[in-house]
């Protein structure tokens, strides 16, 4: 399929819901941003296997929510297993007490084996780049959802390339490169976030431009920031994670405008 006609879904949806904006003067209803078609084509996984590099920063090894605080601040209340950390419903998200940029994170997670609920009632939880930009998990193992809100959506932004989505119960993995967004001093975007995301080793985002933060109603609106830390959610299911480690990238050297560049100078 033409790389127009791919887009031309998500763009109709921006354009519908800026018009009822404009209409409406605010959108309040978060149907206007779900896409039900097309469903990404169903993909057998590989079998879970990845150590960390030599290079990777370690934020979470399943011994300690250190590297972790609540987003108000105080200490990370999820619970803590063999060698990971689950969701405990109600305690609010968490986030890493270090800020990045541009990374590539690894995240190991695992929707609840006994299944309670349907669509995004499932296994719900969030990966947040910079705070703002997330990838969604969720349990879609024979679990039909909106295509924008399913596993490895740039959520309601990027519908998955696949679904590659294990059992409720098995542990799964995303590899995520992130390219955090540029503005000019007077905060308009220079270059806008990008990311490439692979979901149990199969690529279910490639190079996708992100039209700005996360948002579950109406269209997404950048605002300048800089480095954040990386969040995760508390949806209210018990989703666990294991095996968290970070690469920074910031000082890799870009071509842009025809030249190589340090972003440093």
């Amino acid at each position: 399929m033409k790389p127009l006609l791919k887009l031309f879904p998500i763009l109709l949806l921006f354009m519908t819901a800026t018009a009822n904006c404009q209409n409406n003067d605010e959108i309040t209803d978060p149907e206007l941003t779900e896409i039900w078609e097309p469903q990404p084509p169903v993909v057998e996984p590989a079998p879970l296997s990845s150590e960390p590099p030599a290079d990777a920063i370690i934020l979470f090894d399943g011994t300690s929510l250190d590297n972790w605080v609540s987003v108000d601040g105080s200490e990370a209340e999820w619970d803590l297993g063999d060698d990971h950390m689950t969701v405990r419903p109600g305690t609010g998200d968490i986030i890493t007490r270090q800020e990045f940029n541009d990374i590539q994170l690894h995240v190991e997670w695992r929707a609840p084996e006994e299944i309670d609920g349907e669509g995004q009632g499932r296994g719900n939880s969030g990966i947040f780049l910079q705070n703002r930009y997330e990838v969604q998990v969720l349990d879609n193992w024979e679990n039909p959802t909106y295509s924008n809100g399913m596993a490895g959506s740039i959520y309601k932004q990027h519908i998955p390339l696949a679904n590659p989505a294990k059992r409720p119960g098995e542990w799964q993995r995303f590899d995520i490169f992130f390219k955090s967004p540029v503005f000019d001093d007077d905060g308009n975007v220079e270059e806008p976030a990008r990311f490439t995301v692979m979901l149990n080793g199969i690529l279910v985002q490639n190079n996708v431009e992100v039209f700005g933060p996360t948002v579950y109603i109406g269209p997404p609106e950048y605002e300048p920031h800089g480095a954040a830390g990386i969040l995760l959610q508390d949806h209210g299911d018990y989703v666990s994670f294991r095996n968290i480690w970070v690469r920074e990238l910031d000082q890799e050297i870009r071509f842009t405008d025809g030249i190589w560049r340090d972003p440093q100078d």
